[in-house]
């Protein structure tokens, strides 16, 4: 197995705002996102189509589950949660994609073949790499994270859980079981939900009462909504509040209100289309496009076309093997979470 990824440096915090909710709009002149995460957007966004693309044509089987219109989410958290241990979801490519950067690992788990970061048996959804776990289990992640944040509270680690999720996932009770937990013992647990505002085929607002801040608030944890997409400033404002998760044991619920433009599953859009060429017109995409103009264009095109390339080596490899037994070492629930 790969080595864990080295801590990330810790520098002092900067005075945290005192009141539990905030909220981040769009900026006037957003700042452009670095090279590095204009790559790391760019390949969870073709990887995603291209997936598409190869169900579409007949080259893969099985089911995957896409995050277009949510790339940014990951990005912008992935040097802030660098060596931390984070539990993903269903929806969970652009996660791997931007703590790990490997496409062709990923690739090759979805299409069995050799080289997948799991040996093949995995596939989409479940994923496991050097503390970061997805399962295609909805709320799942919740106790999970409450578990090996107090492991990490009680080791003195330094280290925090992050658990993505989405809207509709808070219609599982164990959601609110993991949060009571976490507010008792005081856990360094991060919940990022990436509320897309569609529950499979369901909005939200016919499937949710009330809101998540408001549910959030009833457990007394601390609360942040993102409503923009500009990485910079995303990661500016998110910087303390991971940190006082990490450092002060104090658990947080960050909400991004963002949007899916692709189906739920492959090819199960039940919306109109109109409803999501709409969402299309406020896209990270197609705003970079415009600001950047041939320089942005011209990444976009390398990438795509080094995806494809990477699609092609993936399919002409082996079948992934597996013996059904690790390689000898300490058993897994001795290196987890430590």
């Amino acid at each position: 197995m790969t080595a864990r990824p080295p801590e990330p440096s810790r520098t002092p915090a900067a005075p945290a705002a005192t009141h539990p909710s905030a909220a981040l709009s769009l900026a006037e002149s957003p700042a452009v996102p670095g090279r590095e995460d204009l790559e790391s957007l760019l390949t969870i966004r073709h990887f995603e189509n291209l997936l598409l693309r190869m169900f579409a044509e007949g080259r893969l089987n099985g089911t995957t589950h896409t995050c277009l219109g949510q790339e940014y989410v990951p990005v912008s958290l992935a040097p802030l949660l660098a060596g931390e241990h984070v539990l993903s979801n269903h929806r969970g490519h652009g996660h791997y994609l931007a703590l790990f950067r490997d496409p062709t690992g990923l690739l090759a788990e979805i299409m069995g073949r050799a080289g997948a970061v799991c040996s093949g048996v995995g596939g989409s959804q479940h994923i496991r790499r050097d503390g970061y776990l997805s399962t295609g289990v909805q709320g799942q992640s919740l106790p999970l994270a409450v578990g090996i944040g107090l492991r990490c509270k009680r080791t003195g680690s330094g280290r925090l859980a992050a658990a993505f999720v989405g809207d509709g996932t808070w219609g599982e009770g164990a959601v609110y079981e993991a949060l009571n937990m976490a507010a008792l013992w005081q856990v360094p647990v991060l919940v990022v939900v990436e509320h897309n505002g569609i529950a499979q085929s369901t909005p939200t607002r016919a499937q949710m009462a009330g809101s998540i801040a408001d549910r959030v608030a009833a457990f007394g944890i601390d609360f942040v909504e993102i409503t923009g997409h500009h990485v910079p400033e995303i990661r500016e404002r998110l910087t303390p509040v991971v940190r006082r998760v990490r450092e002060e044991h104090r658990p947080a619920v960050v909400q991004f209100t963002t949007h899916r433009l692709g189906p739920h599953s492959k090819g199960d859009d039940t919306r109109d289309p109109a409803e999501v060429e709409r969402l299309r017109a406020g896209d990270w995409y197609r705003e970079l496009t415009g600001r950047l103009g041939a320089p942005f264009r011209e990444l976009d095109a390398r990438i795509r076309a080094d995806l494809e390339e990477v699609a092609r080596e993936v399919e002409a490899r082996p079948p992934a093997t597996w013996s059904g037994s690790g390689p000898a070492g300490p058993r897994t629930e001795d290196r987890w979470p430590n």
